[in-house]
């Protein structure tokens, strides 16, 4: 069973950043592909961006040229770097893993003056 875990999400001031990392744990081979997904208080989970074992990526229009997303490969870690955020980025962001259907719990990101 491969469990996701979260981290680094928090309170920030528009313009600020932050970075959210996502470590994999019970897998033994380096995960195709994972993705960072979000979802705003009433309204539907969507996804922010995706990275390959070989470190293609793939980012949603609305957050391309502001966020970045990067892994360790080895470790089954992918990264999300978040800068010039904005209030409307506020949401709870969660880590996938589409190959075993595997969501994290989950970690808040607010920002807000």
């Amino acid at each position: 069973q491969v469990q996701l875990v979260e981290s680094g999400g928090g309170l920030v001031q528009p313009g600020g950043s932050l970075r959210l990392s996502c470590a994999a744990s019970g897998i033994s081979f380096s995960i195709p592909y994972m993705a960072w997904y979000r979802q705003a208080p009433g309204k539907q989970r969507e996804l922010v961006g995706g990275i390959t074992s070989i470190g293609n990526t793939n980012v949603a229009d609305s957050v391309k040229g502001r966020f970045t997303i990067s892994r360790d490969s080895a470790k089954n870690t992918v990264l999300l770097q978040m800068n010039s955020l904005k209030p409307e980025d506020t949401a709870v962001y969660y880590c996938h893993v589409p190959l075993f259907r595997s969501w994290g719990q989950g970690t808040q990101v607010t920002v807000s003056s």
